[in-house]
């Protein structure tokens, strides 16, 4: 089992401004975005920072000139050659200068990535972007039981879209079903960026427990995906869908298997008097004591099946005071289900 605590990373780096209540929230969000977002093409020669107003302005021949955020001017500083740091600690006149001196001059186009008047990301001819809008609206379709985990302690919701990438972390609250005799559900970790930051991926695992860090506690089949953005990164979006699929398959698979075990433990019975059934319980490892109280409350609904005995074991569990005994009383218990799946 693994403890994953990538959602844990996403919850305490986010701001408030960068957490949605819900999908359909974050997709009205990236949908307004990608709308107002634009791809423009110009040679590295048409491209000139100016200064203005203590900062720069990046001019990008006949579409005008754009405000950088802190992501663009640093690719811009990579395009240039030179040290992020270094350019910040200049005056916006002598760091116009110095690009003017150090931006390529060649006439392969590059990509700008505007949203208004801003400039969210610069790339070269390589790169391929997908959209959060498209990805989200994925998710809507092919992931309904899907939602976020219960808030983080900080009110955090597991879904994330700010100015550099998206993260989505979601689970299935109806899911759980039974894996080597213990109690899972499906869920998954999803993220993007339209600018680069970081690649295109999807994180799928089945899980015990969520706390309000959001580390997800023992994680088990944990299966991860990533792609680049690449020419090839709209078939990833589909490979997405698939894996997304097949985890639904596989908890429809689990579920309705545990259904078939809980029905088959409904109608079987552990022995046709209490002498027959009180043997099989105690070479289960009940002790005669316990396996007295349950024969007495399955006594008075008239049946011995395996889920009467069952529940009856676990409401004797309940009542034990000391949690070290009560955790070994209900784990015998619910191994009495492998009774049933045999």
């Amino acid at each position: 089992m693994q403890n994953l605590t990538r959602a844990s990373a996403e919850l305490f780096r986010r701001t408030e401004d960068e957490c949605f209540e819900s999908l359909s929230a974050l997709s009205v969000h990236l949908r307004a975005k990608k709308e107002r977002s634009e791809d423009r093409w110009q040679p590295p020669t048409q491209l000139e920072a100016s200064p203005i107003d203590g900062g720069l302005l990046l001019n990008a021949g006949s579409d005008g000139a754009f405000l950088m955020n802190d992501w663009s001017f640093g690719q811009l500083c990579k395009l240039a050659g030179v040290g992020k740091e270094t350019v910040n600690r200049l005056s916006p006149e002598t760091a116009s200068q110095v690009f003017a001196e150090t931006l390529p001059r060649g006439q392969k186009p590059l990509q700008l990535f505007t949203e208004g008047e801003d400039l969210r990301s610069i790339h070269g001819t390589s790169y391929t972007r997908l959209y959060d809008a498209d990805l989200v609206a994925m998710l809507q379709e092919f992931a309904v039981d899907f939602e976020p985990p219960q808030k983080g302690f900080n009110g955090a919701t597991g879904l994330y879209a700010g100015e550099q990438d998206l993260f989505c972390f979601l689970i299935d609250p109806a899911g759980w079903t039974e894996i080597g005799g213990e109690a899972f559900a499906p869920g998954f970790f999803i993220w993007n960026s339209e600018v680069g930051r970081r690649s295109l991926g999807i994180q799928t695992f089945w899980f015990q427990a969520v706390c309000q860090n959001h580390i997800v506690w023992d994680a088990v089949d944990v299966f991860e995906f990533t792609r680049k953005h690449t020419a090839n990164v709209h078939e990833s979006l589909r490979e997405i869908r698939r894996i997304i699929e097949a985890l639904v398959a596989k908890r429809d698979e689990r579920r309705d298997g545990f259904a078939k075990v809980i029905q088959r433990a409904m109608e079987e019975k552990l022995g046709d008097d209490a002498e027959e059934v009180m043997k099989v319980l105690q070479k289960n490892g009940i002790t005669r004591s316990a396996a007295k109280q349950a024969l007495e409350i399955a006594a008075r609904q008239g049946r011995f099946t395996i889920f009467t005995l069952v529940d009856s074991l676990t409401r004797i569990a309940r009542e034990t005071n000391n949690a070290g005994d009560r955790t070994d009383a209900d784990e015998k218990a619910s191994k009495l289900l492998s009774l049933a799946a045999a």
